[in-house]
């Protein structure tokens, strides 16, 4: 019963935190006029990135499931995962402007 719980937990924050996320990034690059529709990908996976750093060093630790498995990911590998999504998150404006 804890593993629904919080596979749940999971998903909504994946649905709905990504979703509120991905929503204001929309509008931000629309009011700056970035296609969204070419670039929106770049920055979906930008948050999926960053919520699953956020998730795996912070909230898998305050949640339901008791399990093995639970350990943070290394520092590097955080500090690479969230450069990734930085600079997912920047090109998109910039493709926009070059091409």
């Amino acid at each position: 019963m804890r593993f629904l719980l919080e596979f749940l937990r999971i998903i909504f924050l994946i649905i709905v935190v990504g979703g509120v996320l991905g929503y204001m990034l929309e509008g931000m690059y629309a009011a700056i006029g970035v296609d969204t529709r070419t670039y929106g990908w770049m920055f979906m996976i930008a948050i999926l990135i960053l919520l699953f750093v956020f998730y795996r060093n912070k909230l898998q630790f305050d949640g339901w499931y008791k399990g093995k498995g639970k350990e943070k990911l290394t520092k590097r590998t955080s500090k690479i995962l969230v450069v990734l999504s930085v600079s997912l998150l920047l090109l998109p404006p910039i493709l926009n402007i070059a091409f």
